[in-house]
Order: structure tokens, then sequence, then C-alpha cells
């Protein structure tokens, strides 16, 4: 067949349709709003090509080309499109065509409908390869005459410079290669933008959405940095936003055609997408990535309120990067400039900043292309690059997913890399912190695409309850995170401190205050690390007295009682805040170095009023609780518990429940003591109904709330604190693996339980 509308098109229709046609009609199937269209079919253009003759002329070109001579292989691309744009289509094609386009615009309403005409190779938007931006789109086309010859521009874009580098690195072979093209209508968007419906670098099973005023060509070419979203696709809850200055837009002049212009200034800064609007996406992408059955990557428009599928296809480059810079990765690393990551890994090498087509020629293996923004055309040349940074764009526009296509660190959104950066400057890129280093780290040079883009398996068994690690000392941490866990639910200070040998009263008094940031950010960095982009929860200092007396300074701690009940944690901390202060600092200069996904803890807190001073303490070294970085708090105290709504009041971003002190603070029973110890239960009446309060007054409240005690390691209180609506459970290293399988055990026994009551 020469011509097929959308509703009769499934998923198994590539080889006829392409990639993007046969999803849109398995979309148009499924019921998801999608506008109208038809498809070319790939038996069309192979038609054309044998009929005309035009088809051995081609490929005669392409056995005399060498893809790796730039001039060459652009020289060999535009004969070939001139070839198949000179063409006349036969008239038996050109009438299916015809006939198809005249249905379309009477089912719109119009004389003659706008559309978009889109390729659709049949070797692209497969799950095992991206072709993305290596065929032409056509935007704005009215009437049969702009149709046909958009059609046949189409056709020839099979033959662009970048689709046939791209087709020979990865053993395609050009004779098997066909396009179809997609005839759809237009959307006149008033925002518009690409969501991945898991993270596109990391497997992280949210929905990552960009989005910028107008059409969304702005946003996949890169032309203008969106707005970024990060949405949970459990609970569509709103994860983190990031408003972008965005300068241009797409948009219609009066004829109806494409025209970037700039965003009025009192919406260069605004938010685009609202709590609602992102809902809706969130639903779409689990809808649609259900009905897939694997992760997609979306285009997306909005239209007086109306919510349009463009596309679907496979995420092809979900990665797990592991990536070797340790003992050089330190805090001391200067960064020249920040945007960001788009495709993980490290990259360093010589700084070859390009600013036309023309020098393209300039990039050679190994160095750090630098541009404005990556065009398909430049692909050649990002081939060669270790690493690529550019002014513009998301994480969702071309030289991010190339990027990540081609396992290449990088980082996009700086926006002045071109200005900041100088030539044959040499440099590190951090494609998943999204920060570029003065100097070379080494082994950064020699790390390989397939460290940065390993095809990810999914995990043997998922769980919506996370399951975190406790980690005492930053040594254990590459054990930790080789569990699988989903993060740090409580990183000790403690251990670090003394692992030093020194008080770290003795650091203040002795004016080594740098010093001591420098011991705390180091210690916090190996797990940090280890873990990121995963979060990880640093709990300030909680050492008894008598833990401090043996260290070089500790001569003077007070000999008390019981020093369990005494001058520890966040009251110590309140009378000491130099102490408190440089663990701020410490934390300050991680994030500032890119590692955001540490959040800050304090322990042992009787009152919101110490939560009160601990923030104000915070915002004094340039770090503002709750808006620089996440900060919580333990609840280890009666008076905590039943004092959580003041709490919740006075503002936090996450609580853990510290059960191992709670249970002898609720008991007054000294869990060290030996004559006592038998009367410590952690799952005693007094204790779960301080728990159970704790958990469900922070979910009333939107508040992350975790355990890290003993008690997350017992399978009959796991499942209680499933139910009561725990988000996470954080254990030793040793018990992450059978902690997971409990929490399991007990989602799947809740679901059941709900699903026999409605029997």
């Amino acid at each position: 067949m020469y011509v097929i509308k959308f509703e009769d098109l499934g998923k198994d229709d590539i080889g006829v349709a392409g990639g993007k046609g046969a999803n849109l009609g398995e979309l148009t199937q499924a019921g998801i709003p999608v506008p109208p269209g038809f498809v070319v079919t790939s038996e069309t253009y192979d038609k054309f090509m044998r009929d005309t003759g035009i088809f051995n002329k081609v490929m005669d070109i392409l056995k005399e080309t060498d893809i790796n001579n730039t001039k060459e292989l652009q020289d060999a691309a535009e004969e070939i499109k001139g070839i198949i744009i000179e063409t006349p289509i036969p008239d038996g094609i050109s009438t299916y065509i015809t006939e198809a386009y005249n249905q379309l615009s009477e089912r719109v309403g119009l004389d003659a409908a706008d559309v978009a005409i889109r390729s659709s190779a049949t070797a692209e938007d497969l799950p095992e390869a991206s072709f993305a931006g290596q065929q032409d789109t056509f935007l704005h086309v009215q009437g049969i005459d702009q149709v046909i010859e958009y059609v046949r521009k189409c056709w020839a874009s099979l033959f662009e410079a970048r689709a046939i580098f791209y087709r020979e690195e990865n053993n395609f072979e050009h004779s098997q290669v066909y396009i179809a093209v997609v005839v759809q209508q237009m959307v006149d968007s008033d925002k518009a933008g690409v969501m991945f419906t898991v993270n596109p670098s990391t497997g992280e099973n949210i929905a990552l959405i960009e989005g910028s005023w107008g059409l969304g060509e702005s946003v996949v070419s890169g032309t203008v940095t969106p707005d970024n979203y990060v949405v949970s696709k459990e609970n569509n809850e709103v994860l983190n936003i990031t408003i972008s200055d965005k300068k241009t837009m797409f948009t219609n002049d009066e004829e109806g055609t494409s025209i970037q212009v700039e965003v009025p200034e009192d919406m260069r800064n605004e938010r685009v997408l609202s709590d609602e609007e992102l809902e809706k996406l969130v639903e779409m992408a689990k809808r649609v990535e259900g009905h897939y059955g694997k992760p997609q990557d979306t285009e997306w428009a909005f239209h007086d309120g109306n919510l349009f599928l463009l596309q679907s296809r496979p995420i092809t480059t979900l990665g797990d990067s592991e990536e070797k810079a340790d003992e050089e990765d330190d805090v001391d690393l200067e960064v020249l400039i920040k945007g960001l990551g788009a495709s993980p890994g490290l990259a360093s090498g010589t700084v070859k900043i390009i600013l036309d087509l023309d020098e393209l020629d300039k990039v050679q293996e190994g160095d750090v292309m630098v541009t404005t923004m990556t065009t398909p055309d430049m692909v050649p040349a990002m081939k060669r690059a270790n690493g690529i940074v550019t002014d513009e764009g998301g994480v969702t526009c071309h030289a991010a997913i190339i990027s990540r296509e081609l396992g290449i660190p990088c980082v996009v959104g700086t926006g002045d890399a071109t200005s900041t950066l100088k030539e044959n400057d040499e440099v590190t890129a951090d494609g998943k912190k999204g920060l570029v280093y003065k100097g070379i780290i080494k082994g950064a040079e020699d790390e390989t695409a397939s460290e940065s883009a390993v095809q990810v398996s999914a995990a043997p068994l998922i769980t919506v309850t996370e399951v975190k690690a406790n980690v005492s000392m930053a040594e254990a941490a590459p054990k930790a995170a080789a569990t699988g866990a989903d993060g740090v639910g409580l990183l000790r200070t403690e251990h670090m401190m003394l692992s030093t040998g020194i008080h770290p009263k003795k650091f203040i008094l002795d004016g080594e205050e740098d010093k001591l940031v420098d011991v705390i950010a180091e210690s916090v960095l190996k797990v940090a690390d280890e873990f990121y982009p995963k979060p990880v929860w640093y709990r300030t200092l909680d050492a008894p007295t008598d833990e401090f007396i043996t260290l070089e300074g500790g001569e003077n701690e007070p000999r008390e009682h019981n020093p369990m009940l005494g001058w520890r944690g966040i009251r110590r901390e309140l009378d000491e805040p130099e102490i408190l202060k440089a663990e701020f600092k410490a934390i300050k200069k991680l994030h500032d170095k890119g590692y955001k996904n540490i959040g800050i803890m304090i322990p042992l807190s009787q009152h919101p009023s110490e939560l009160r001073r601990a923030k104000e303490l915070c915002a004094e070294v340039g770090l503002v609780p709750q808006v620089d970085v996440q900060f919580g708090m333990m609840v280890e105290i009666p008076a905590a518990a039943i004092l959580i709504d003041e709490y919740i009041a006075e503002g936090i971003d996450f609580v853990s429940l510290g059960t191992n002190d709670l249970t002898q603070y609720t008991l007054a029973v000294d869990r060290n003591n030996e004559y006592v110890a038998k009367h410590y239960r952690e799952e005693h009446p007094a204790v779960m109904a301080l728990i159970e309060r704790t958990i469900k007054h922070c979910a009333a409240a939107g508040v992350t709330c975790s355990i890290c005690g003993q008690a997350g390691s017992v399978p009959h209180i796991v499942e209680k604190l499933v139910k009561f609506g725990i988000t996470s459970v954080s254990s030793n290293t040793d018990a992450v693996e059978e902690v997971r399988k409990t929490v399991a055990r007990a989602e799947k026994k809740i679901m059941l339980d709900a699903a026999r009551k409605q029997l």
C-alpha cells in the first residue's frame, strides 16, 4: 500500500510505516490523543527510487565515499539529495498522496490542512538504536503541491551526511534502510516539550519533563534551555523544578509559517507548566509506558489546555555509569562552569570551540567539543570528541540524546561555555553532575563509551517502599552501593570524626577549622560519589561524651554519669555551634561541586526551636535549608514524635525514625545495660504508637519518612511500617537484600488483603 491512515497502523508495522509512523498508529489505536494523519509508506519510497532509476546511482555514490572525510561526506550527501529532490514523483504515487491529504483536510474541517511532514525511517526509534534528528521534519505545510514537495525532501533527508555516517558506524546497510513519511495535522501549541518516562541517564523511575513556550522545536533542537521538572510516578509529587531563562520560542507568523522569535520579557523566567498540567503529563507517561511495557521518550504539546502526544519511542540509552575518577575526584577541583548533566561519565581533553559548521575539522580524537548547541550535522565531529559541552539545551535536547547514544559524557545548558572556556584549555567535563573542571582528571581520558552507555537490565525485585543502607565509615560505601540500595538513609558522622584521632573542638581551638571542614567533606564525598545521584542523608555529629574522651584534645570532656542521656546530638552542637557550622560548610563545599544528592538531618531533637536554630546556622554559611539543601531530622525522642506537627510547621523535608534510641527513651531502658536488656522491645505498643503517629502525620503533610533503626529489619514490624505508609527503610549493608524481600512481601500482602476485601 502507498498510503495508510494512523488508525490502520500498529507497533508491528515498522517495516512499512517506520518507527515514528508505527508508534503514532499504535498510540492512536490505544486511544491516546494524537493529532490525525497518515503515512506515505516505505514501499512508496522504494517504488519511487527503483521506478525512476535513481537507486543504483545513489548506491554507487555511497560506495565511493569515505565517511571519515568530512568534506567528501558532505559533498556526497548534497549530490544524492539533489538527485532525489529533482526527480519527479510518478503520477500513480502522487495520486494516492493527494487523496489522503484531501481526506485529512476534510476531517479537520479545512480546505487545505496545515500539516507537519515528518520522516520515519524503518530503522528509526527502535529499541536498539535511535536515529534522533537525523532525517528532516517540515512544519506548517499547506496545499498538495507543498505536501508532494516536502515528502520528496523527507526522502532525500535519508541521505543527510549525519544519517549516512550513523548507518555506517552502526553497520546498517544503506540499501536495506527505507523511509516512510508521516503527514500529520499541526498542533499550534502554547507550550510543548519532551518527556522521558524514566531518567534517561540513570533509569530512576521518575518522569523527567522539559518544556518551553510555543512549538516543541525549540526544546528538541536545543535552541532554548527549557524548564526542567522531575515528578514522581508513584504519587505525582513534583520532586524538583528548575525554571530557566527561556530567551526564544518558535511560533507561527501571519502566513502560518514557523518562525523563531524572542520570548516576551515577562514570560522568559515564568514557569511553563502548572501542577495540573504536570499531573496530566505524568498520567500520560504511565499510560504510554504501561501500553508499551518499557520506558518511553515522548514529545508532547498543549493547545488551549488540551494535551496531545506527538511522538513516542523506546529509550535506547539507559545508562549505568561507573566512573573511574576516585582519588582524583576530590573537593578541591576548580569548577569553571556549571550546567546540566546530560550524559554520564567523565571526559578530559583539550577544548575546541565550534561556532560554525566549517570549524568541525578542528575537533580531533580526545578533544572536548564546546558549542552553542549541536546539530545533526555535527555528529561525525561529536563521535571524535571525548566530551560535549553546550551553552544551551536541556537533558532532552539533541546534544544530550546523541551523546547518550554515543556514550559520550555531555554537559548542556551552561549558558556561557563558548565564551568562558578558552580554545586549547585542558578541562574535564562531568556529564553526571553537570560540571566542567579545570585540568585533566587522571583516568577520565581513558573512559570508554561502554562505561557510560551500558544497557540496564531490570532489577529482579522492585519495591515501592525504598530500601536504603546505613553507612558509618566512608570505606564501606562501595560495598553498600553494590547492594543496589536506593540511597543512604543514615550516614553517621561519628566514626569519620573518631577516625582522625583528634577531637573536633581541637580543630576549632587551634584555628584549623578549614582542616575540619576538609576532613568531613572528604569522607562524605566518598559516600556521596558512590551513590550519586541517589540520596545520602548526612546526620550531624551525635557522639556521646564517653566516645570523645580518648581523642587528642578530649581530656576536657565532662565525665557524665549516663552519657546516653547527656550532652550529645543537636543539644551539644547548639552549645558548640562552631563544630555544627563546620559540618554545614563541608556539605556546602560538596554541594558547590555538584553533589546535590546530600541531605542534612539533625539528631536527638526535643523541641522545634532546636530545628529552627540549626536551620539558621546552616543559612549563615550560605546553604539555605529547603532551598539549597534538603533538611530533615531524626525522631529518636518521644517528644519529637508527639510534637511532629510543630516540627513540620517549622519546615522539614524528611524525617528518619531512630528506633534504637526511641525505644530506650520511651521505655526507660538503657539498651547497653545487661540487667534491663530483656525489657528492650522495639515492638512495644507505646513505641509502635509513636512510630505510627510520626509516619502518618508526615505522610499527610507530604514529608518523606524513613526508618534507620533495628526495627526496620524485623519482618513483622516492616509489614506494619509499610502499611502505615513509610517511604523508605534503611538497614545495615548486609541486610539490604533481605529487607528488600521483606518489604516486597509486605507490599504484596497489603495489596492481596485489599483485593480480597473487594470480593
